[in-house]
């Protein structure tokens, strides 16, 4: 693969954890605040939902970082290594570790989405963990693919 689309797409990486990091430092305190306000009789809940949320990060923080290294495998001509398949594997459970995250949260998103009269809010989380499971059946598709082609490349290695 040529340097310049790995660049990009290592700028892509980049340029997908700022937004969330900006999201986590501004906008989720917002939205632990906005959940207490709702709920004052259950204001410790805003604790859980920064807690949930936050934790919901280190997974996709990791993914991407994961990515990264991904695609420099593929600048060192490293892609059909084991390295990859690791680093595959460890993007299919960061993505079923981020799924599994929001289901734990969605009673919380329930009751938010109940008491704003939003049922949208349900919507959007629904999407987050069906996205994520994609992710992670798109990552063990791959992982399975890369680990047979190394396989065939062996047993052809072999063969002389």
């Amino acid at each position: 693969m040529k340097r310049g689309t790995t660049l990009f797409l290592k700028v892509a990486v980049i340029l997908i954890g700022i937004p969330v990091l900006a999201m986590c430092i501004f906008l989720l305190p917002e939205i632990a605040n906005y959940a207490a306000e709702l709920y004052p009789e259950i204001s410790y809940m805003k604790y859980y939902v920064l807690l949930d949320l936050y934790a919901t990060a280190i997974p996709f923080y990791f993914a991407l970082y994961q990515s990264f290294k991904l695609l420099i495998y593929i600048d060192r001509n490293k892609a059909f290594s084991e390295l990859s398949v690791q680093a595959l594997k460890k993007i299919k459970q960061c993505a079923i570790t981020f799924s599994g995250l929001y289901v734990v949260g969605m009673p919380f998103i329930y009751l938010i989405a109940e008491k704003d009269d939003a049922p949208g809010i349900i919507v959007i989380g629904m999407v987050m963990i069906f996205a994520s499971m994609v992710i992670a059946v798109f990552a063990a598709v791959l992982q399975r693919l890369l680990k047979e082609a190394i396989d065939i490349k062996a047993e052809n290695d072999l063969t002389v």
